[in-house]
């Protein structure tokens, strides 16, 4: 059996473990996320921001272990409590410059999702 956890969004990214968040350790928020997730769990991430109302939302999925790995690396490494469908960091950032992005290969096809019942 697969549990699946869906989360939606409007302004391109999730909030994911910001309550798991201490003394701005967010490699530690995101342990603390993934010790309350089993590996059986599959996240449904849908994207409404930039959708018109007659068109179908951007979908990805993607297991908590590579959402956790996605976290800790986000902002040239210190680590974010959102995923962020994409996010280029400003000036005023510790990761100035950097953008991270979804893996291409989260997008919610037919092979993705054979990928995880297999």
């Amino acid at each position: 059996m697969l549990k699946v956890s869906v989360k939606g969004s409007q302004d391109g990214g999730w909030g994911l473990t910001q309550s798991y968040l201490k003394d701005a350790n967010y490699h530690g928020a995101v342990d603390s996320w993934l010790a309350k997730h089993s590996k059986r769990t599959v996240f449904c991430l849908v994207q409404f921001k930039g959708v018109a109302a007659d068109a179908l939302p951007r979908m990805y999925l993607a297991s908590p272990t590579e959402i956790g790995a996605w976290l800790k690396a986000a902002a040239a490494g210190r680590g974010d409590t959102i995923l962020y469908e994409e996010h280029i960091w400003t000036p005023r950032a510790q990761a100035t410059g950097t953008i991270d992005r979804i893996p291409a290969v989260w997008q919610f096809t037919k092979d993705r999702i054979n990928a995880f019942v297999a």
